[in-house]
């Protein structure tokens, strides 16, 4: 049943480097080699300039060791070995040893240096992405695209940006390693270069096939794990656990589970046993090209054109020459296609730096007397029909303001639109007769306070969830965060908290605490109420508070009024709640259809009557409903 889920955003590129051919992957590796130089030296230029030199170094004296191991054979075997000969090569001998030790040395620098600036490009990279994406306009949050590619960058991107510095290094490793082999065979004898080609391309062919396999592999295996999250999902949800139970389903996801976990084990084994087939092909000619190589150093050898310790060297270098092949393949196709996922990283990062809000010099006033819509119009992007279509309302400092009407007749857009979270598509909003355009963003979110329908559940503690409103978590104004926990009905939450203002509001962590819906809202009117900002917008605030809390909420905040010049705004679907507002505006398919008190609205008897007379209705007795149809 979940075989023809759609390609998941996290795995486009899997198996990319399976698509790729040699030459493709080939032309872009010094890209890419270049690409996370630059990150790294961004990061730690010292530590990135120890491992450039460490590593030139160590390729230096892996040659330099080959070079020097040719010698103690020249010293051994040159007319055969005796004890005077043993003697003589003792300082040769040294020498290899004392290549080796600093080849050892210098690879420890290079390790210690890439723990110096691998985690510091992970958090440069992870800090920028998050910054980045924290800060985008609303409208780029709410596109799925942008959410998708988002996404894809943070479980990908900065995973692989972590292991592509250590496998960019192995990667130059053995590519030097491999120069450096060429570089001593032909101070050996110039025809030994071609023989090194015969004998390591076989191996390389051999490398690439199944590194390929092995990526093909991962795309189907992906492919099926994705499919078994699913259900392991579904099996550990807590908030499908009742409904799990009740329907007595666990049996049914148990065995799709089990179904393609079989197939999962299936693919295993078949890689397995393709990559065991593909190892004996290529060791098969491999071997081949090894023989030929062998033979005609032994023709060499015979006919005097090479001496039988430059002979003996040669087998050294070729088998290097091997080795590093064979490791320079793997991590090419490694390299290759981790690289893509760097690459859509910092591809997210420049959109995203497209889709900042404004900055400017010009800020938000601390206090407004006036807001103003004018004609403003608003599309959400993909959609034809407009939410908001030719708006124009007023609102001034120290009046409730109530927007009411339909789903989606545009009470919430034009609630974004106010606290600059929406920019208007034709028209202005105005603070005090400045457009918001032209003022910082930043600056204008700072003063606007929204409590939402669903407000967000901050795994952090009771007062950290009210001040979070101001910017801070660990700042706060004791005085205010207690006026704003009573206004909202909080204080009586909080109070019965094992630690009270200190508990932890999450289930997640030990000694947390899980409040109820009503009980989340009373603390985001309260986080509302303590930013103290001139304009308040509460968005169906009440929605899951019992009716004597909604009551003294809207008491609190429609009439208590912690803060006389603010201008607040209401929007609900309980029209008892809006009564007492200064005004009410009825949206209507984008408009506003009627404006004014609910006492101008119900004499009027247009659309608000209609809907006011039909909630009261459901509070009649039934009886009393008959008789007046009756």
């Amino acid at each position: 049943m979940t075989d023809e889920l759609k390609e998941a955003y996290w795995s486009v590129h899997d198996g990319a480097a399976a698509k790729a051919t040699v030459r493709q992957v080939l032309v872009r590796l010094p890209k890419i080699t270049l690409l996370i130089g630059r990150l790294a030296w961004q990061a730690d230029r010292a530590a990135t300039l120890t491992v450039i030199v460490c590593q030139l170094a160590s390729a230096a004296m892996s040659a330099f060791s080959l070079i020097a191991s040719v010698g103690v054979l020249q010293h051994l075997f040159a007319q055969g070995p005796t004890a005077e000969r043993v003697r003589a090569a003792v300082p040769q001998i040294l020498l290899v040893v004392a290549f080796l030790a600093a080849r050892a040395l210098l690879e420890a620098a290079v390790a210690a240096a890439q723990a110096r600036v691998t985690p510091k490009i992970r958090t440069s990279l992870e800090c920028e992405f998050l910054r980045l994406t924290a800060h985008v306009r609303l409208e780029a949050v709410e596109d799925a695209e942008w959410h998708d590619e988002v996404h894809r960058a943070n479980d990908r991107g900065l995973f692989y940006a972590r292991q592509i510095v250590g496998q960019v290094i192995s990667l130059a490793s053995a590519a030097l390693g491999l120069v450096g082999t060429a570089g001593v065979l032909s101070v050996l004898h110039p025809l030994l270069l071609p023989l090194l080609l015969l004998s390591v391309l076989p191996v390389g062919a051999a490398a690439v096939r199944s590194a390929r396999a092995r990526f093909h592999s991962f795309k189907r295996w992906n492919s099926l794990q994705r499919r078994v999250r699913v259900f392991s999902w579904l099996l550990l949800d807590v908030d499908a656990a009742a409904e799990l139970r009740s329907d007595t389903a666990q049996d049914a996801l148990l065995a799709e589970h089990r179904r393609l976990t079989t197939k999962i084990a299936e693919e295993d084994t078949r890689l397995g046993v393709n990559s065991a087939m593909l190892n004996l092909t290529g060791r098969a000619v491999g071997g081949l090209g090894t023989g030929i190589t062998y033979t005609a150093l032994g023709a060499m050898l015979v006919s005097g054109w090479l001496p039988l310790a430059a002979g003996a060297g040669a087998v050294l270098a070729i088998q290097a020459g091997q080795s590093s092949l064979v490791r320079l393949v793997d991590v090419a196709h490694l390299v290759f296609e981790h690289a893509l996922w760097v690459d859509d990283l910092l591809a997210v990062q420049e959109r995203c730096r497209r889709l900042l809000p404004r900055e400017g010099e010009l800020k938000a006033p601390e206090r407004v007397k006036t807001i103003a819509l004018n004609d403003v119009h608003f599309t959400y992007p993909g959609k034809d029909t407009p939410a908001l279509n030719g708006v124009t309302l007023s609102l001034s400092a120290g009046e409730t303001v109530a927007f009411v009407g339909l789903n989606g007749s545009g009470k919430s857009t034009c609630a974004k639109l106010l606290a600059g979270l929406y920019e208007a598509h034709e028209g202005s909003v105005t603070w005090d007769g400045v457009d918001v355009r032209d003022m910082d963003a930043h600056s204008v979110h700072r003063q606007v306070a929204c409590v939402l329908q669903d407000p967000a559940h901050f795994p952090f503690s009771a007062l950290s969830n009210i001040t979070i409103s101001t910017g801070s978590l660990v700042e706060a104004d004791p005085r205010r965060a207690m006026d704003a926990a009573r206004a909202s009905g909080a204080d009586t939450v909080i109070a019965a908290l094992p630690q009270q203002w200190q508990t932890l509001l999450s289930k997640r962590f030990k000694g947390g605490q899980q409040l109820s819906g009503g009980q989340w809202a009373k603390v985001a009117v309260g986080r509302g109420l303590y930013k103290n900002a001139p304009l308040l917008l509460l968005d169906e605030p009440t929605a899951s508070m019992d009716p004597p809390s909604e009551h003294a909420v809207y008491e609190a905040v429609l009439r208590g009024r912690l803060r006389e010049d603010q201008i607040t705004v209401l929007i609900s679907h309980r029209l008892a709640s809006v009564v007492d507002c200064h005004r009410i505006y009825v949206f209507d398919d984008g408009r506003i259809a009627e404006a004014g008190s609910h006492d101008e609205l119900m004499a009027r008897g247009g659309a608000y009557t209609a809907m006011f007379t039909l909630q009261a209705g459901g509070y009649r007795p039934r009886t009393t409903q008959t008789e007046a149809i009756t």
